[in-house]
């Protein structure tokens, strides 16, 4: 999926936001990686808290637009783990 629209109702169906993190690449560069978080509490709900995973949430708007920035898709996997990747748009289409 490439339009904005469908990926944040394929998200917010499954109770998903948008977070971001830091990481580096293979130059050493900081660069951002996206992710999707997903609400496990409701599978859950006597869940002592995770460790922090290094995610931090953010708006649809930065994280789409980040998305853009990087050429990114979201291919979704149905039935399967991980049920979602962000790959190349070239890869996509």
């Amino acid at each position: 999926m490439v339009r904005h629209k469908d990926i944040r109702a394929w998200v917010s169906a499954r109770r998903g936001q948008p977070a971001i993190s830091s990481v580096r690449d293979r130059l050493g560069e900081m660069r951002a990686k996206l992710t999707l978080s997903f609400d496990k509490r409701a599978e859950r709900p006597q869940a002592a808290p995770s460790i922090d995973d290094g995610l931090s949430p953010c708006s649809w708007t930065a994280w789409l637009a980040e998305l853009d920035r990087q050429h990114l898709a979201l291919k979704v996997n149905p039935g399967s783990q991980p049920e979602y990747e962000l790959v190349p748009r070239r890869d996509y289409n």
